[in-house]
């Protein structure tokens, strides 16, 4: 009988914010740099609005607080293969905001140069509505599937448990939610239909040697 392994799995890590005090501030310092700046960037935004990305220097202690937390959940995540016992990197993370309302989407695209990525949802705007209807969601794009499916695109690989894998995920943003993924990981987000105001940071971790590593 065959067997049948299962290679390359891709991490998706999902934790939540403990401290509402925390939220709040950073719900503060975003209002107060969306209304110093309320033209902001273009990139991967459809609508919207999205800050410039040194949000670790005008948000205050809450933002580093954040970055903190993502360090900390992608450490738990990366082993130093020379240096399993003691890691010769650490990371400079990057920040940034994003402020949506109704219509408002982020086309596919990922982050290089980084090792990770996070979203922490500040405010999902859904106003405690869970129609799905509302869209919003989170999207992860198998990285694997994109050429398989030009060839065959009726075909689905499938799970260990005789189910077809999903080429896309879905996730639906919750406050407070942070979620983790690696930075080549293509991902979107689907037109936001809700009557609030979606709030989310983004975070890049780039790894980097650290200062008594250096040659």
């Amino acid at each position: 009988m065959a067997e049948t392994r299962r290679l390359f799995s891709t991490p998706f890590v999902v934790d939540t914010l403990q401290s509402e005090a925390g939220i709040m501030a950073l719900r503060q310092a975003i209002e107060a740099e969306h209304a110093r700046d309320d033209r902001g960037i273009s990139i991967s935004n459809i609508g919207g609005w999205h800050s410039n990305t040194q949000m670790i220097d005008w948000g205050g202690e809450a933002a580093r607080a954040l970055a903190f937390k993502a360090m900390q959940m992608a450490d738990a995540q990366t082993l130093d293969a020379k240096s399993p016992q003691a890691n010769l990197f650490g990371w400079i993370p990057e920040m940034w905001a994003n402020v949506s309302h109704k219509g408002h989407a982020n086309q596919y695209h990922f982050h290089p140069g980084s090792f990770w990525s996070a979203v922490a949802y500040i405010d999902d705007g859904y106003n405690g509505d869970a129609s799905p209807a509302l869209g919003g969601e989170l999207q992860l794009l198998d990285p694997r599937m994109p050429m398989v499916r030009m060839t065959a695109p009726d075909l689905r690989m499938l799970e260990a448990n005789g189910q077809p894998q999903q080429t896309e995920l879905s996730i639906r943003p919750k406050t407070g939610m942070i979620v983790m993924f690696p930075s080549w990981l293509q991902h979107a987000v689907r037109p936001f239909q809700g009557e609030g105001t979606r709030i989310s940071i983004a975070i890049n971790l780039v790894a980097a040697l650290t200062a008594d590593n250096r040659s």
